[in-house]
C-alpha cells in the first residue's frame, strides 16, 4: 500500500465512500462517519459468514461474532498509543507486596482453602515454534512427562494430601481442542477433576481493507483464516462455558490461572492463606497478578504502573516510541508481570454483569502463507486488573516463573539443575545462587526439540554454570559438566564434537573438533 494511504482510506473506496460526499475530510464528523462505515461493512462480511455455517450452531457463532465485532469496534475508534505517558503515577507502598512478609497457614486449614480454589492453565498454543505436532502442553520436558502431565500430578498431591477437591480447567484453543480432549482420557483414574473450554475463535482482517480473510466459516479448510483473540478472551468464554456459575454455586472463591507452559506456577499456600485463609484482608482483593524483579532479560515483558489511582499492567505495546528506553529500564520499571494471575471468581461474574471490563488492544500483524498482510486483535488477561477493586502485585521468587519457550528453557529444565517432585520442580539445593544460567543456543541447529535431543548423548551437568552459547553444528557427548561461563562455535562447515566426561570450566571453544572414542 502506498505510504500516506491508510487502510481504513482503501476501505472507504471500496465502499464508494468519498470525502467530498460528506464533511471535509480532515474534520471530526468524517471520522466518525468513516469509522461508522468501516464497522457497518466488517459487521455485513460478519453476517455473511455465519449464512455458511448449519442453522444450529448459528446463535452460538453470533454471540462470538458480536463480541469479535466489538472488539473491532474498539480498535478503530482508538488513535495513538492508548496510554498518555504523563499520567504515570509512582506504584504506592502497598501496591506491591513481597512474597517473603506473606504467612503460612496453620495445616487444619489448608483443606478449606483448598476447596475455594480453581485452578486454570491457558492451554490455547501449539507446539510448532519448538518443532512439534499439536498442543504444546503435550510435549515431553522432563522424564518423558508433559507439561500437562506434570500439571495433574500437582494437583492429585494437593487433592490427597490434603483430602481436598482442587479441579483443573483447561481453556483450549480450535488448535488444541480436539487433541486435548483425547489425552485428557488417560487422567480418568487421576484424583483430579478435569474440565475444559474453548476460547473464542475470530476471523483474521486483512491489513489492506480491514474485512475477514475467510470466505466461509469451514475453521478446519482455512486454520489461516482465523486465530484465538489471546487469553483476555479468558473471562467472556468461561462465563459462557457456564464454568464460572457452576463453581461460584459450589462455594468457591478465587481462581488461578497461568500459562500451562510456566513449569513454576504452581498453587502456592502462603498467596491462598492471603486470599481466603486467617491472613484474609478486610477489604477483598479482588486480583493478584504475580511479579517478579526485571533483569535484562526481561526488559520487553509488561510491568505494573498506577494510573488514575488504579493499579493495571503496562505492555511494550503500548508504550509511546519516545519512552521505550524508560520501560525498559531495570531501575524505573523494577517487575514485571509473570502472567501467574489469582482473581476472584464473584468479582469475574461481576464486571461482566455491569460491562466495566475493560483490557487494551494488542494489534498483532502477520503474513500469511500466500503472502496476505493481516492483523489479529488480541487482549492480554493481566490488562484487566485495573477492572477490579483491591488489586495488587505479589513480588514473588523468581522460581515461579519457569516458562519453556525455547530449546534453551528446555535444556534448563531438563537437566541437573532441577529435581522433581510431585510433579513441581524444585531446584537443586546444590546450586550456590538461587539465579538459573543464561543459555543461548543457536536457531539452526537447536531450536527444533528432536534435532536438540539428537545433539545430547544426555543433558550436561549445568549446576555451576553461569553463561552457555552454543552455535553451529554442535555434539555432546555422555556426561559432559559446564561450569562458568562457555562458549562454544563451530564455522559454517566445521562440526564441534565435545567427548564424553568432558569438564569445560571458562572455556571457549571455536573452529573444528572431533574427538572419536577408540
Amino acid at each position: 500500500m502506498p505510504s500516506g494511504i491508510r487502510p481504513i482510506d482503501v476501505l472507504l473506496e471500496r465502499a464508494g465512500v468519498r470525502g467530498h460526499q460528506r464533511a471535509p475530510s480532515d474534520s471530526k464528523e468524517f471520522h466518525e462517519v468513516t469509522k461508522r462505515d468501516a464497522l457497518r461493512l466488517l459487521e455485513h462480511d460478519v453476517d455473511r459468514l455465519l449464512e455458511t455455517t448449519e442453522k444450529a450452531r448459528q446463535p452460538a457463532l453470533k454471540a462470538e461474532m458480536g463480541r469479535f465485532a466489538d472488539l473491532f469496534g474498539r480498535f478503530i475508534q482508538e488513535e495513538g498509543p492508548a496510554l498518555d505517558w504523563n499520567k504515570i503515577q509512582k506504584l504506592p507502598e502497598n501496591a506491591v507486596m513481597n512474597y517473603s512478609n506473606l504467612k503460612s497457614p496453620q495445616n487444619e486449614q489448608i483443606r478449606n482453602m483448598l476447596d475455594k480454589l480453581v485452578v486454570i492453565k491457558l492451554n490455547g498454543g501449539l507446539g510448532t515454534s519448538m518443532g512439534c505436532h499439536g498442543p504444546k502442553s503435550v510435549i515431553p520436558v522432563r522424564s518423558d512427562l508433559t507439561f500437562l502431565d506434570l500439571t495433574v500430578q500437582q494437583i492429585e498431591h494437593l487433592n490427597k494430601t490434603y483430602d481436598a477437591n482442587v479441579p483443573l480447567v483447561l481453556m483450549n484453543s480450535f488448535n488444541t481442542d480436539e487433541d486435548t480432549e483425547k489425552i485428557v482420557r488417560k487422567y480418568k483414574g487421576f484424583r483430579v477433576q478435569i474440565h475444559t473450554f474453548n476460547q473464542s475463535c475470530f476471523p483474521r482482517i486483512s491489513r489492506e481493507h480491514y474485512l475477514p480473510v475467510a470466505k466461509d466459516f469451514d475453521v478446519e479448510k482455512d486454520m489461516e483464516a482465523w486465530y484465538p483473540p489471546g487469553h483476555g478472551d479468558f473471562y467472556d468464554t468461561f462465563r459462557n462455558s457456564g464454568l464460572l456459575k457452576k463453581f461460584i454455586e459450589e462455594g468457591r472463591e478465587y481462581c488461578f490461572l497461568s500459562n500451562i507452559d510456566n513449569l513454576g506456577a504452581t498453587v502456592d499456600l502462603n498467596i491462598l492463606n492471603k486470599l481466603v485463609g486467617e491472613e484474609r484482608a478486610t477489604t477483598p482483593v479482588e486480583f493478584v497478578m504475580e511479579v517478579t524483579d526485571k533483569t535484562r532479560a526481561d526488559v520487553k515483558g509488561g510491568t505494573l504502573i498506577q494510573m488514575e489511582n488504579k493499579l493495571r499492567l503496562l505492555e511494550i505495546a503500548q508504550v509511546p516510541p519516545e519512552h521505550v528506553d524508560d520501560f525498559k529500564s531495570v531501575k524505573t520499571f523494577k517487575f514485571f508481570n509473570t502472567n501467574n494471575i489469582w482473581a476472584n471468581l464473584a468479582a469475574i461474574d461481576r464486571v461482566l454483569r455491569e460491562r466495566t471490563l475493560n483490557m487494551e488492544i494488542i494489534v498483532n500483524n502477520k503474513t500469511l502463507e500466500n503472502g496476505t498482510r493481516v492483523i489479529q486483535l488480541e487482549t492480554a488477561v493481566g490488562a484487566a486488573m485495573k477492572c477490579f477493586d483491591g488489586a495488587i502485585g505479589i513480588n514473588v521468587p523468581r522460581s515461579r516463573f519457569l516458562p519453556v519457550k525455547k530449546s534453551s528453557d528446555l535444556l534448563l529444565v531438563m537437566s541437573n539443575l532441577y529435581t522433581l517432585k510431585n510433579g513441581s520442580l524444585v531446584m537443586s539445593p546444590q546450586r550456590m545462587f538461587p539465579t538459573t544460567p543464561l543459555v543461548k543456543l543457536g536457531e539452526n541447529h537447536f531450536s527444533k526439540v528432536k534435532e536438540f535431543l539428537g545433539r545430547f548423548a544426555n543433558i550436561p551437568d549445568i549446576i555451576e554454570l553461569d553463561h552457555l552459547t552454543v552455535s553451529g553444528d554442535v555434539t555432546f557427548g555422555r556426561g559432559v559438566s559446564l561450569r562458568g561461563t562457555v562458549i562454544i562455535i563451530a564455522n559454517h562447515g566445521d562440526r564441534i564434537d565435545i567427548p564424553a566426561g568432558a569438564i569445560l570450566e571458562n572455556k571457549i571453544v571455536s573452529g573444528n573438533m572431533r574427538i572419536l572414542d577408540h
